[in-house]
């Protein structure tokens, strides 16, 4: 009497382990292209940070400090817009005539696709010419 035993996987255990197997590498791409479109928008935060950075410190530099506004286009794809406005500081034992320099605001906003915004706001000061 020999028994006749098969040795190997059935259909249904293989079905069974490339299900599995589909799912997980389902579940890894998503992972990855989640990934992906992160490192994506911070490049772009990035690349608005430094653009404003440096429209933040050409202001007052290339021309002299004064109420003005101004905007652009960057990359083809960064709207900016710098705004410069006087900043009155306000202090209650300050003689107005004894102040020998001048407060503006500086604020820089940079945006771009689906809305996304950066925005920088500084105070540069200045001599007051006498």
């Amino acid at each position: 009497m020999k028994a006749n035993k098969q040795r190997g996987f059935s259909l249904l255990e293989i079905l069974i382990a490339f299900s599995i197997l589909a799912l997980s590498l389902g579940i890894l791409l998503k992972i990855f292209s989640a990934g992906v479109n992160t490192a994506g928008v911070a490049e772009e935060y990035t690349a608005a940070v430094q653009i404003a950075e440096s429209l933040m410190a050409q202001t007052g530099v290339e021309a002299p400090l004064q109420p003005s506004e101004a905007t652009g286009l960057e990359n083809n794809k960064y709207h900016w817009r710098v705004s410069v406005s006087p900043f009155q500081l306000t202090a209650q034992n300050l003689d107005a005539a004894s102040i020998t320099a001048e407060l503006f605001k500086v604020k820089v906003s940079v945006n771009w696709s689906d809305g996304r915004q950066v925005e920088l706001i500084t105070l540069k000061l200045i001599n007051k010419t006498l």
